[in-house]
């Protein structure tokens, strides 16, 4: 079975989704920052089969622009500089279907390495505590 493709994209700046939208009538609405911290990026998915890099903070994150590559993919902009994912539309269909999951499994990380949506900083308290280091004589 081969993967849809979309008839139209429309970027709500507003409300910070893109709608991806198909010729059955069928569409999603995805959140910029789910956009944002699940990028196909190499800089965020990495090289290998794991899970993909934490990004924090990403909350009010938008989407400066949508530039389509070829009839495979788009290519997002995001507002916080962030360019080098390439949306295809496996991806694109991929994210929707599997959203609650990965974004549970998000905020599920998050919390587990101090970090929040508002923020890309790691509370030291969350770290584990391997290293102790000894009192000054």
């Amino acid at each position: 079975m081969s993967t849809p493709v979309p008839t139209r994209l429309v970027l709500h700046r507003a409300s910070r989704e893109l709608e991806v939208g198909y010729a059955d009538g069928s569409s999603h609405r995805l959140p910029c920052e789910y956009l944002r911290v699940y990028s196909p990026s190499a800089e965020v998915r990495g090289h290998g089969a794991g899970e993909p890099m934490l990004v924090g903070g990403k909350r009010n994150v938008n989407i400066a622009a949508v530039e389509p590559v070829g009839r495979y993919a788009v290519r997002l902009r995001f507002d916080d500089g962030h360019d080098t994912g390439l949306y295809s539309w496996d991806v694109l269909q991929e994210l929707a279907e599997q959203r609650q999951a990965l974004w549970g499994r998000y905020l599920q990380r998050l919390a587990q390495h101090g970090m929040s949506r508002d923020s890309d900083v790691t509370k030291l308290s969350a770290l584990p505590k391997k290293y102790s280091p000894k009192a000054a004589p």
